[in-house]
């Protein structure tokens, strides 16, 4: 803070060097009383020297008690020039209660009877004691003991009985236990009672803290008591204080009731590094403000109240910058003059910027700077110079401000804010290596989190309190929200992400929000829920983690597709999720998606929610699976036969599938099963019938029903009696028709043998084999002979 304690108690010590100067101007009023015993002399003495005494004395007694008295060793007057001299000359000021035992002296004094001049010739010396027993005492009483007096010593002062003025353009020095110090010029008015101090006025404190106090003038004042500083000026090893102006308020006891300081207000407190083995900047904190008032506790001269006001501005510089501005800071002291509480009010502001090194690193690592505003902030200090706790008051938000990582953007950088508000936050503070910073933020209620970058939608979460978590080396670490938190990204409703879920941690550093306590997202549409939900804030990409449920509701009927093209929900299942505003979701571990009776079942698919596409990843141990029904066959008569066929189950390394397309493409050891057959191949292209054809056909409830299947790269048929072999095939689901080609192909039973032709077609319901060949290819057919 710009306040340390141990920075007022320097002022209250200089303060009470200053009142000594107060004090001074009793001198002069005691040698205007020893003048009246200088006009008694003239009328006794002689032509030359007209009278010569030894152990001169006179008192001043205001019928009750002694105000003063003036002691001399030789009085010496002289006719010719109408002067007089006073030798060791000793002054007792004991005041009108007798609660003071001052004494002025010097060596040699002179009075000039024609202008009224009262001069010391060479050094005057003053003793300024306080004596409370003397109220009490008997009169004239000397104190038992003499507690902390204030000694001033000067030289050449010129009192004029007659004005009651007194000046020296020489020297002024003053000591105390606490300092010591000197001005140049003094001029006293006995009319105004107005003790000047005309220049170079000098201090230094001493003790555990030593400092230097330098101003250009001052002026001490009787009525009002006051003691004014022109352009005062601390310094001390760990700092220095300047004004335009500083006035000390003084009860009649001379303790200090009040000091306004005015104009240009500025300190500087040099702090030690942070971590002497890295060998970071030391910092520093510089303060500024139109104006500053200390209040005392009365007649203890113990700090009860400081009051900056007026652009109040605190900057404190080293590894990173902290700034606090406010209108107006109330400081309040206990014990003795121990900071407990600072109250800042007036568009109260405290930001932390990253130095220029910081910032030339990733996001990532570095931190980032921030702002916490309000109407009005309380700070609990412990231990007088300890930040421990912070309380906002009014609407408060704090504001986290960084740019995108280079490296994830080819585009300029776009600055981002976080803006996150409350009702009320609860600061906690905390000690880094001598660096106090703030640790941690609670606010409630009405917690709200919104991400800003120009040009795009803000990021809006809500939730019933927020926490944020900072960085020992400045910036945010985490926040975290808590209690019915509800996320939107402010995309249009059609590609609108939204989230749920009973606490979130958010990240600036990555900007990933984290949400846990079943969370649900839900976008364009869709509505997910899992065990953790993580949203980049930035990118809008969503990822579900554990127990991963999504269903697409919104889904229109698409006559003219095949595999998804009802109207019905679209349901998937996985272990993780990772949704893109494009539409698009990845799936991944033991994935499935449905709808109705179609299934595809991969350890990863991609859905593709806008074109109804599906992308989907297998592996040797777990391949991409799928089920596709046959149509319903007619008997000869035109009537269904009763045998309705089963479904076929293809299975692949990769399955690419596009509604609009009603082709299935599989990739990768493609393995077909059906009633009564098998197919592999290398690649596999199922065609399915239109999802208007197949509700006419009233099998809707089943799985998407096959129109064809083209196999290609080293196909392999099974059936019961028989294999075939061949480069490509095609099979028609209406006729259960296979037409065989490439290779040549081959196809071999145990009661006919091996065919081989340029092209084989067969059907899975019988035995007949239609085979074509060519003049170059004849068909040829190799029976197996028993012996």
């Amino acid at each position: 803070m710009p306040l340390k304690v141990y920075r007022l108690r320097r002022i209250l010590a200089a303060t009470a060097v200053i009142l000594t100067l107060v004090v001074a101007g009793m001198y002069f009023y005691a040698r205007s009383k020893a003048t009246n015993v200088l006009n008694t002399i003239p009328g006794k003495i002689g032509y030359d020297i007209k009278q010569t005494a030894k152990g001169f004395q006179f008192s001043k007694s205001d019928g009750k008690r002694t105000l003063f008295t003036v002691e001399a060793s030789d009085i010496k007057e002289f006719k010719l020039n109408g002067k007089a001299e006073l030798h060791n000359v000793n002054i007792v000021l004991y005041g009108r209660d007798s609660s003071r035992y001052d004494q002025i002296y010097g060596d040699d004094f002179a009075f000039n009877q024609k202008t009224g001049d009262v001069s010391a010739m060479g050094d005057v010396q003053i003793d300024l004691v306080a004596n409370p027993a003397g109220i009490v005492s008997p009169d004239q009483s000397t104190p038992k003991e003499l507690k902390n007096p204030i000694h001033l010593k000067t030289r050449d002062l010129v009192f004029n009985k007659d004005s009651g003025n007194a000046s020296t353009n020489a020297r002024v020095e003053f000591q105390t236990p606490q300092a010591k110090g000197w001005a140049v010029g003094v001029q006293y008015s006995g009319k105004t009672n107005v003790l000047t101090l005309a220049s170079q006025i000098h201090l230094e404190l001493t003790g555990a803290h030593p400092a230097i106090i330098d101003a250009e003038h001052g002026t001490l004042t009787n009525d009002p008591r006051e003691i004014v500083l022109d352009h005062p000026h601390l310094e001390q090893q760990t700092g220095t204080v300047r004004a335009d102006r500083a006035t000390f308020y003084l009860s009649q006891q001379n303790h200090v009731d009040r000091v306004l300081v005015e104009g240009n207000i500025s300190t500087t407190a040099h702090g030690a590094s942070t971590s002497p083995a890295r060998k970071e900047q030391p910092s520093e904190i510089q303060s500024h403000a139109d104006q500053a008032e200390f209040l005392f506790v009365p007649g203890e001269d113990v700090l009860r109240t400081a009051i900056m006001s007026g652009h109040v501005h605190v900057e404190e510089t080293g590894a990173q910058t902290l700034v606090g501005d406010a209108g107006r800071m109330v400081f309040d002291f206990a014990g003795q003059s121990e900071l407990r509480r600072v109250h800042a009010v007036d568009a109260v502001r405290l930001r932390e910027t990253k130095s220029t090194s910081q910032r030339n690193t990733s996001i990532a690592s570095s931190p980032q700077d921030f702002e916490l505003t309000a109407p009005a902030i309380d700070f609990t200090v412990a231990h007088g110079n300890t930040l421990k706790h912070a309380e906002t008051q009014g609407a408060a938000q704090i504001t986290i401000a960084q740019t995108q990582d280079l490296a994830t953007t080819k585009a300029a950088p776009q600055p981002q804010q976080t803006i996150v508000t409350a009702a009320k936050f609860h600061g906690e503070f905390s000690d880094a290596g001598g660096h106090h910073h703030l640790a941690s933020v609670h606010g409630s209620p009405d917690a709200r989190i919104v991400n800003a970058v120009a040009g795009k939608a803000d990021r809006v979460s809500t939730s019933e309190s927020v926490d944020a978590v900072f960085l020992p080396q400045g910036g945010i670490d985490s926040v975290t929200q808590s209690g019915n938190v509800a996320y939107v990204d402010g995309q249009d409703p059609a590609t609108r992400m939204q989230a749920w879920a009973k606490s979130a941690r958010y990240t600036p550093s990555d900007q990933m929000l984290v949400l846990t306590g079943n969370p649900r997202i839900a976008n364009g549409g869709m509505e997910t829920t899992s065990t953790r939900i993580r949203i980049n804030r930035a990118s809008g990409e969503a990822v579900a983690e554990g127990d991963v449920k999504s269903t697409y509701s919104d889904i229109k009927e698409q006559p003219n597709g095949a595999l998804l093209a009802s109207a019905s929900p679209i349901h998937v299942t996985a272990q993780s999720m990772t949704a893109r505003n494009s539409g698009t979701a990845l799936y991944s571990g033991k994935a499935r998606l449905w709808q109705d009776a179609n299934v595809i079942e991969a350890p990863s698919i991609q859905f593709d929610r806008d074109h109804r596409s599906v992308t989907a990843q297998g592996t040797t141990m777990q391949p991409v699976q799928t089920m596709v029904a046959e149509p319903i066959k007619s008997g000869a008569a035109g009537a269904e036969s009763a045998a309705v066929p089963g479904p076929i189950s293809i299975t692949g390394l990769k399955l690419t599938y596009a509604d609009s397309e009603r082709k299935a493409h599989y990739e990768g050891g493609v393995v077909a099963k059906g009633l009564a057959f098998t197919a592999s191949a290398t690649t596999v292209d199922a065609f399915l019938v239109a999802h208007s054809q197949a509700s006419a056909n009233k099998t809707v409830a089943g799985p998407g029903q096959l129109d064809r299947m083209v196999a290609q790269g080293n196909v392999l048929i099974q059936q019961t009696n028989r294999r075939a072999e061949g480069q490509k095939l095609v099979y028609t689901a209406a006729d259960d028709k296979f037409v065989l080609t490439g290779g040549p192909p081959s196809i071999f039973d145990a009661e006919h043998g091996k065919i081989t032709g340029v092209s084989l077609t067969f059907f899975r319901r019988d035995d007949r084999v239609l085979v074509e060949g060519e003049a170059s290819s004849p068909v040829v057919t190799t029976t197996r002979v028993a012996r």
